[in-house]
């Protein structure tokens, strides 16, 4: 794993600044302590920051081919690149190391653009092809790997983090509002935007190529749904474990220790099992709680205590570049810190969830499309339109006693209702969360749209696997994949997830959605496929993860530092008197409103703490 960015500049034949490229370098020690190259010639510049994981001693960036007419810097791995080596590369090239990233140097000589789709793994991928005047850079299908760029017509900045871009100067700082609107809906913020309206994220599954002045961005993959296939029970099983295997032995390929994150569910634990089959014993590392493991405000507070969460919060949002407000990032964290002692990579069960409809909320919408079924439109709307005006509010209910969500969700059509389901801060709260003046700016832009575009796209009728569609390309990419990158990279650690494997989530697709979701139940077919390797008592477990009493430590361990961070500042953009009005509801355990907090106070803290050099 490791770190990369430079400089693109078409028509200038200077050379780029070695002492650039190494200030932008530097800023991704975290991500590649073990080395750093760079290369500089007529108007390119590249760098890079290596975490040794495959041939410690050969696997020197960037690295050409042989004439050093193409060359690459490469963050990710690439699990099939001995296949490709027999396939492609047996005869006609020369290799000087024995990575993966030289691999890849010669298929792109071999295959062009096209080399990009034959690649297994997870990659952020440079390249200079220099007969051409040509720079490429590319983003692996799933979004493992992330990659930021600004172009301006002249020059293309890109980098493994934002804070790369800084050092080379003469970026803007200006915020995107509509990325903020976003991070406010969906608690982070939505590929392509970032905070920033000159920095955008490459979407996964596209590579973006400049020749002169031009830019075009294309896409290499998507991922369909619309293509079942009708197998028996026992059959699906048999596919899928072979597939899984697969995907765990490829990931097992590694010069330095390896471990895995095990959190005691079904997902982590299978790839521990898995693991166990080909290199026993498998080193493991747990951190976090559940929900029924807190006694109240007391254990909140020793927890945030021991966890240091005062002093851990800026240096996550330095890490994470811009506002990111998964709370389970703290534990994410730490389990990495843990981790990183004793193996430098890590496999995750990172995935499941969204291929085998494990989150609850995929019950709840599936249940709600149903009894919009039974309903015309126009009659949902005239009729549980206003229950849900007069029902009152019950948040602090279970779901299935929150009349007031249900009938709104109900009288919306389903892809605005999920969106609301989902929103920490839906548009009717989002009005009153930003001054006039913000809200005035927005110009009527609805962070439904990101959710919309998806839905559109999905190739399948079936509501489930659209939803789930819509969340493999939005959730997964730009919360619970950008969480581990950062947790992860910032105890210089490499996670592989073998659940994400594109072939195995290509053929999890293919089944039947009722095999996933099942008499409301998710990850059927998945824990049925695991009777043979996984113990009952996991297998039915409830479901577990990093669970964190955020709503308890706005109440305790975290108030002062909360409330002063949160309304220390003001910059026109957030309607303080709203804010104290929720602020002091919550600390009299009148309403929760955790989650909005724990937002707003990782957008301030974000404000104090990512300023760019």
């Amino acid at each position: 794993m490791c770190g990369i960015c430079g400089i693109f500049e078409p028509g200038n034949a200077t050379p780029v600044a070695t002492r650039t490229l190494k200030a932008m370098a530097d800023s991704l020690r975290h991500r590649g302590p073990d080395d750093e190259g760079f290369y500089s010639g007529g108007g390119i510049g590249l760098a890079h920051r290596r975490l040794s994981i495959i041939d410690l001693e050969g696997g020197h960036q960037p690295l050409s081919n042989e004439d050093g007419s193409v060359w690459i810097v490469f963050n990710g791995e690439i699990y099939n690149f001995e296949e490709l080596n027999r396939r492609y590369l047996s005869s006609g090239h020369t290799f000087k190391t024995r990575s993966d990233t030289e691999t890849i140097v010669h298929l792109y000589e071999e295959l062009g653009e096209a080399c990009f789709a034959e690649l297994r793994g997870m990659f952020a991928i440079a390249l200079w092809d220099g007969r051409r005047k040509r720079f490429l850079l590319a983003r692996d299908r799933l979004g493992k790997k992330p990659v930021y760029y600004s172009w301006n017509g002249k020059r293309l900045l890109f980098g493994s983090e934002i804070k790369a871009l800084w050092p080379a100067g003469g970026l803007s700082e200006e915020m995107d509002l509509e990325a903020l609107s976003d991070y406010f809906s969906y608690q982070y913020i939505p590929a392509p935007k970032t905070i920033y309206r000159d920095v955008r994220k490459l979407n996964p599954a596209h590579y973006l190529v400049v020749e002169g002045s031009n830019m075009r961005e294309v896409p290499y993959w998507d991922l369909q749904f619309g293509q079942t296939k009708e197998l028996s029970e026992s059959e699906w099983c048999e596919r899928f474990l072979e597939e899984y295997r697969t995907a765990v032995k490829l990931r097992l390929v590694s010069d330095v220790p390896l471990g895995a994150f095990l959190s005691g569910g079904v997902d982590s634990s299978s790839v521990v099992a898995l693991m166990n089959e080909f290199q026993p014993p498998v080193t493991t590392c747990s951190i976090g709680f559940t929900e029924e493991s807190y006694d109240g405000a007391a254990d909140a507070r020793r927890f945030a205590a021991s966890l240091g969460t005062n002093q851990l919060l800026p240096k996550l949002a330095w890490h994470y570049d811009e506002p990111f407000a998964d709370s389970s990032a703290v534990p994410t964290y730490y389990v990495s810190q843990v981790a990183r002692e004793h193996v430098t990579v890590a496999l995750s069960g990172d995935g499941g969830d969204e291929s085998f409809a494990g989150y609850r909320r995929y019950k709840f919408d599936v249940w709600e499309n149903r009894l919009r079924s039974y309903f015309p439109a126009p009659l949902r709307r005239t009729v549980f339109g206003p229950l849900g005006l007069l029902y009152p509010k019950l948040g602090w209910a279970p779901r299935v006693f929150r009349g007031k969500s249900t009938f709104q969700s109900l009288a919306r059509d389903p892809i605005e209702g999920y969106f609301y389901g989902i929103s920490c801060c839906p548009p009717s709260q989002k009005h009153q969360l930003f001054s006039p003046e913000a809200w005035n700016r927005l110009a009527g832009y609805d962070s439904l749209d990101v959710l919309k575009y998806y839905y559109d796209r999905a190739d399948t009728t079936d509501p489930l696997s659209r939803i789930q569609y819509v969340d493999i390309k939005t959730y997964l990419v730009d919360d619970i994949l950008v969480k581990v990158d950062r947790a992860s990279m910032a105890n210089s650690l490499e996670v592989r997830c073998p659940l994400l494997d594109h072939k195995l989530v290509e053929l999890i697709a293919q089944m039947p959605s009722g095999l996933k979701l099942h008499n409301g139940k998710g990850k059927y077919i998945f824990k049925k496929a695991m009777e043979v390797i996984l113990p009952r008592d996991v297998l039915t477990r409830r479901k577990q993860g990093f669970a964190v009493p955020v709503a308890e430590w706005f109440r305790g361990e975290l108030k002062e530092f909360a409330h002063e961070t949160i309304f220390r500042r003001q910059d026109g953009l957030l309607n303080h008197a709203y804010l104290a009005r929720c602020w002091n509801q919550h600390e009299k355990g009148q309403r929760d409103w955790s989650a909005l907090l724990w937002c707003v106070l990782m957008f301030r803290t974000w404000q104090e703490v990512c300023k760019p050099a």
